[in-house]
């Protein structure tokens, strides 16, 4: 199937009822087969509890339909999360790395790790200490394409360097998503998205996901996932799988007009330049691995430079069609 078909179709599996839309179900706790009873302690711990219907904290029917959707569109297994920062820590916690190199990235990501600096004795380096520090266990975390210039880095190059010493790399591809671009081409061993943005699409859900390269591991997030209490409720989850049905026709357009605003007023800067003094985007830079890395599309955000911070808050003040508001990835044209 396309990657259209499979937004829409992917989880026509798990019907369960004759309803088009899948229901909202709010039940917290589910009936127990009484024909097939087992002691926890004798469950084989190959089993995805993630497929038997037990309790909502580990599994309900949207979020089965919506994992399995999110499967299919990743092409891994893939666990999703009640927000990105969540999924963030669900990493962390999973691979527990020694140190974690941190390249520039989104904020609440850089204080979740401070976080476990302060209580695990997780060691924060810098990615100009790669080459002294990096080593086997380790994790390397880096933005792609980084958040708020929406610029590409050589996702590649990255890859490269932590496999020579027995690292994993982790990238947040969230302003990449699918169908933009696959992460995996490019030795990624972690992809991390923020579902809030482009996998939400409306402004209205929070969610993070999480996609590995095997089940078992994605199998021992579900089941610490659990533990932690943070997977989307049905609601959170039924949003989610009204927003996947549309996402291609969502993110290749919001990509194309992203690109043509840049364009736009990166040729009319002298038109500008008592007030615009640069534009930051991906489908400006002249890397040989930037087209390569992005083959549909540079992503919907970008980022502008002024001349004065005045001049900032009057922009925001003055625009008709974009609002001021924080986030991103949303059907609305949103400015901060």
């Amino acid at each position: 199937m396309s990657f259209a078909t499979q937004s829409i179709h992917g989880d026509d599996e798990c019907n369960r009822v004759p309803d088009i839309v899948p229901p909202i179900n709010v039940s917290t706790t589910f009936r127990f087969d009484n024909d097939n009873l087992v002691p926890a302690g004798e469950l084989d711990s190959s089993v995805d509890l993630n497929e038997q219907l037990i309790y909502s904290r580990e599994s309900h029917p949207n979020s089965v339909r919506l994992e399995r959707i999110v499967l299919k569109l990743l092409k891994v297994p893939s666990v999703v999360y009640a927000s990105g920062l969540s999924a963030y820590f669900a990493v962390l916690i999973r691979f527990q790395p020694k140190r974690l190199f941190q390249a520039t990235c989104y904020h609440t990501c850089s204080d979740a790790a401070r976080l476990l600096e302060r209580i695990g004795g997780l060691e924060l380096c810098p990615l100009d200490e790669l080459d002294s520090k990096c080593g086997p266990g380790d994790l390397m975390h880096i933005e792609d394409p980084l958040n708020p210039y929406g610029e590409a880095i050589d996702i590649a190059f990255f890859a490269e360097k932590a496999h020579e010493v027995g690292a994993i790399l982790l990238i947040d591809s969230t302003l990449a998503p699918p169908p933009l671009r696959d992460p995996w081409l490019f030795g990624v061993d972690i992809v991390l998205h923020s579902g809030t943005t482009y996998f939400g699409g409306h402004s209205d859900v929070l969610s993070g996901i999480v996609a590995v390269k095997d089940e078992d591991t994605a199998r021992q997030l579900r089941n610490e996932r659990l533990v932690l209490g943070t997977i989307p409720a049905s609601l959170e989850s039924f949003l989610l799988l009204r927003s996947l049905r549309i996402k291609e026709i969502r993110v290749k357009k919001q990509s194309d007009t992203c690109e043509k605003i840049v364009k736009f007023l990166d040729t009319h800067k002298s038109v500008f330049n008592t007030v615009l003094k640069h534009v930051h985007h991906a489908s400006l830079q002249k890397e040989e691995f930037v087209k390569k890395q992005m083959p549909n599309g540079f992503g919907p955000l970008f980022s502008i430079l002024m001349n004065s911070p005045e001049q900032c808050k009057l922009l925001v003040r003055n625009v008709n069609t974009f609002q001021h508001a924080t986030s991103l990835g949303g059907i609305e044209s949103l400015i901060e």
